[in-house]
């Protein structure tokens, strides 16, 4: 089946035909660096590192641009604030941000231009659109703005299906504005005697937002390409105005599809720094694992808005419900994997003629995921297929253990468990979970938990040894009374042969 995407620019689920047959060249607009990556950033990155690797897992040979905005006034600002240039603070900024998408999952992109660094490729592109006359440039107290006539690109507005009359009506036009239309939006800002700019044919100035996108875009993936990304926030004036630029510059067509994540939202409004209700992702993996803010944001489909929880303890601390909950289920697969592991104890990986069912799910669970993720990237279908997964992999144990009087069943599904074992591999790396050996995540995990509950191991090891001491001595009152202080504090206690484990429950 071909992968079938809901492009923005139609309102259409379409099939995916890229423009060379077995490519696929796709942009991504990045991070303002001026501040910390919040969960919002770190959903719409996800949405699109699970789309690139669809996309190669499916054959397509990827080029992947995500691009940095490191010249912006809110940089200036932050950077004036904090007494520091400003593009020192965007490469601060942008290496943590970099660090904190790869640390959940997100693979870092072929390219990775920063607006800095094109300042020749902008300017180029702003000449030719004057010379096109679809740009101009006003004197200012600065210096020379250049801004783009809208009126000029008869097409404008048709991405986000808005008409330029209505646009006009709600248009805000300010006493002195040196614009030749209120709708026109600015390719470079004159900045003279301010300290942070560039030089350019129209004085020492910056450029603009959109043109930044449309000439890093153009430099690596040429004036046509198959997929461009972003958030629903920057359907308008965004990517409508980057449209209008690039297409009027080149004519023809300037991305073939449009893909567009929705919202994470905070009590029903957008997350967002400028409306202060942000979480960075640093917040979250101070309290939960990554793999675990990864599957939550892989848990809604990435059109729609998925609601962001957060929830103040009487000890003050912040938690994120439907994080945990992540957590939890991506616990269980690492869980159920070591117990199937275990039992497959060495044999081949073939699906055998017994436990029909379980080796049905075995044998399509990689492909109905990639089934899944061809319908306009399903992730939550695809995860609903590892839960099924995960239960058939517990039923395997469960049957071997019942087949100890028969070996030739019990062996032929010891070679199902280890085809389980195969499935789920398969399956979570399409998604870009478990990621980790198991015993590195239950180490990780358990070291989280410790930490943020402020548990006193020893104390803990403790108790474990006395209520095991308790049970050899058939003192089953002391015994319950030591597992009740454990559960008490979110210990739960496992019996093995020769003893008793631990482990920390969120």
């Amino acid at each position: 089946m071909s992968i079938r995407l809901y492009n923005t620019l139609t309102h259409k689920l379409e099939p995916f035909e890229p423009l060379v047959p077995g490519t696929a060249r796709v942009y991504v607009c990045g991070i303002t660096t001026y501040d910390l990556a919040h969960a919002g950033h770190a959903r719409t990155y996800t949405t699109f590192d699970l789309l690139v690797r669809h996309l190669t897992n499916r054959g397509y040979d990827v080029t992947h641009v995500r691009n940095v905005t490191d010249v912006d006034d809110k940089i200036v600002k932050r950077a004036a604030e904090n007494g520091e240039e400003p593009l020192a603070l965007s490469a601060r900024m942008s290496k943590v941000a970099d660090s904190d998408l790869q640390i959940i999952g997100c693979q870092k992109p072929d390219h990775e231009p920063r607006v800095s660094t094109h300042i020749p490729e902008i300017v180029e592109l702003i000449e030719k659109l004057i010379a096109k006359n679809h740009a101009y440039a006003v004197e200012t107290p600065k210096g020379q703005d250049v801004y783009f006539s809208v009126r000029s690109f008869p097409a404008y507005g048709q991405l986000s299906r808005r008409n330029i009359d209505d646009l006009l009506s709600g248009a805000r036009v300010e006493t002195g504005d040196i614009k030749k239309d209120p709708l026109d939006f600015a390719l470079w800002k004159g900045a003279e005697g301010e300290a942070f700019g560039f030089d350019s044919p129209w004085g020492k100035g910056r450029p603009g937002w959109h043109i930044e996108c449309s000439a890093m875009a153009e430099k690596y993936l040429g004036t046509e390409f198959d997929i461009h990304c972003g958030g629903m926030d920057l359907i308008f004036p965004h990517h409508e105005n980057e449209i209008a630029q690039s297409e009027a510059a080149h004519g023809g067509r300037f991305a073939k599809v449009w893909l567009h994540g929705g919202f994470l939202n905070v009590d029903s409004e957008k997350m967002s720094k400028s409306l202060g209700n942000f979480v960075t992702i640093r917040d979250v993996l101070d309290r939960n694992d990554p793999e675990a803010l990864r599957y939550f944001l892989l848990s809604t489909h990435y059109r729609g808005p998925l609601a962001f929880d957060m929830e103040k303890k009487e000890d003050g601390r912040v938690v994120f419900p439907g994080v945990d909950e992540a957590e939890r289920r991506v616990e269980y697969l690492y869980t159920t994997r070591e117990l199937v592991v275990a039992a497959a104890q060495g044999a081949e990986p073939v699906v055998g003629n017994v436990l029909q069912g379980q080796g049905k799910i075995v044998a399509s669970a990689a492909a109905d995921v990639a089934s899944a993720l061809d319908k306009d990237l399903n992730a939550p279908v695809a995860l609903s297929v590892l839960a099924e997964l995960a239960k058939a992999g517990n039923d395997i144990v469960k049957q071997i253990a019942k087949m100890k009087n028969d070996k030739p069943v019990q062996d032929e599904a010891r070679k199902l468990a280890a085809a389980w074992v195969n499935a789920l591999d398969g399956s979570c790396a399409q998604l870009g979970l478990m990621r980790a050996e198991a015993k590195s995540f239950f180490v990780r995990t358990q070291s989280q938990r410790v930490r943020i509950k402020k548990l006193d191991v020893r104390a803990i090891e403790s108790k474990v040894a006395a209520r095991h001491a308790a049970r050899e001595a058939k003192d089953w009152a002391k015994s319950d009374a030591l597992r009740k202080e454990l559960t008490e504090l979110n210990v739960e206690v496992q019996d093995v042969e020769g003893g008793s484990t631990f482990r920390v429950l969120l």
